[in-house]
C-alpha cells in the first residue's frame, strides 16, 4: 500500500485493531448494521457507489445489490481480506486498500459516496473530503454516519462506568470517534471541502453487543480502545473497571442479547 499520510491509523488498522475487527466481523456488523438502511435507501440502480472505510465490506456488498456497482476502500489489510472473501462471486463489487485522503480515485468515477462510521479518523478531514468530492460525478452525493456526542446515550452510560478507573476510551468531542459530533463543525469541514446542501439528521438503531452480559463485557474489553486503556492500569484497577463495565451492561440484557440504543448523525451533502 502506497500513498499513506494517516500513518497512525494505518498502523492500528493493520495491527491489533484491524485484526480484531476482521476476526469478529459478524459481531461488529451486529453492532452497526441496524444503521445500514439510512445509507442504502439513498442508492439508486444506476449509481456507482464508493464505500469509505468499508471495513469487512457488509455495506459495500449490500450497496452492490441495489446499485450498478460498489467499491470499498479501507486502510486495513486484514479487514479487506475478509471483505474480499465474503464478496467472492459478486461481480459488481471491488475493494481497494488506500488512504482516502490521498487515494488516486478516478475523477468523477462515482455517483454516491457512503460511509458507516468510517470517516472520523482522517488526519486532514478537509483534504480527505475534497478528494472524495473529486471522485464524485457532477452533482454526486455524499452520505455518511458518524457518532454523536456520548453524553446521555446508552453507550455513554456504559463507558461512563469506566471513568472512575480508566481514561475515557473515546476521545473528547472534536477528535477521534466523536470528531464529527458537532454538526456545525461537520458542515464547516464539508463546505470547505466543496460540498453543498449539507444536512445532519440524528438517527437511532439497536446495537447488539453480545449474547449475554458476560459475553458483551468480554467483547467490549477486547475492543481496541478499551483494551489499550485497560493495559495502562494495574491488574486490580483493570479488574474493577471490568466489573463496573459488566454492571453497567446489565440493564440492557434481554432474553437473547444485550442491546443498546445507538445514536448517530446521518450527514448528507452534494458535490458543488
Amino acid at each position: 500500500m502506497t500513498g499513506i499520510v494517516n500513518t497512525a491509523q494505518a498502523e492500528a488498522w493493520n495491527g491489533y485493531e484491524g485484526e480484531h475487527w476482521a476476526s469478529h466481523a459478524d459481531r461488529y456488523d451486529a453492532v452497526n448494521s441496524g444503521f445500514n438502511g439510512y445509507l442504502l435507501d439513498l442508492a439508486g440502480r444506476d449509481d456507482r457507489v464508493l464505500d469509505i472505510g468499508c471495513g469487512n465490506g457488509q455495506l459495500t456488498r449490500l450497496a452492490a445489490a441495489r446499485a450498478r456497482s460498489a467499491t470499498g476502500v479501507d486502510l486495513s489489510g486484514p479487514m479487506l481480506a475478509t471483505a474480499r472473501a465474503r464478496a467472492a462471486g459478486v461481480p459488481n463489487v471491488t475493494f481497494e486498500q488506500g488512504d482516502v485522503q490521498v487515494h488516486p480515485f478516478a475523477e468523477g468515477g462515482f455517483d454516491l459516496a457512503v460511509s458507516r462510521f468510517g470517516v472520523m479518523f482522517f488526519a486532514d478531514p478537509v483534504a480527505a473530503f475534497a478528494n472524495v468530492r473529486r471522485a464524485l460525478s457532477p452533482g454526486g452525493r455524499l452520505a455518511f454516519l458518524c457518532m454523536t456526542a456520548l453524553a446521555g446515550t446508552d453507550l455513554g452510560r456504559v463507558f461512563g462506568a469506566l471513568a472512575e478507573y480508566l481514561t475515557q476510551p473515546t476521545g473528547p468531542d472534536g477528535s477521534g470517534p466523536t470528531s464529527f459530533a458537532d454538526p456545525n463543525r461537520t458542515k464547516a469541514v464539508l463546505t470547505e471541502a466543496g460540498f453543498s446542501d449539507v444536512v445532519c439528521t440524528r438517527v437511532e438503531a439497536d446495537q447488539v453487543w453480545g449474547r449475554d452480559v458476560p459475553d458483551a463485557a468480554r467483547f467490549i474489553s477486547d475492543w481496541g480502545p478499551v483494551r489499550h486503556h485497560l493495559g495502562m492500569v494495574d491488574g486490580e484497577t483493570a479488574a474493577k473497571a471490568t466489573e463496573a463495565l459488566t454492571a453497567a451492561l446489565a440493564p440492557y440484557a434481554g432474553p437473547d442479547a444485550v442491546r443498546l440504543r445507538g445514536t448517530a448523525w446521518l450527514v448528507t451533502g452534494r458535490r458543488s
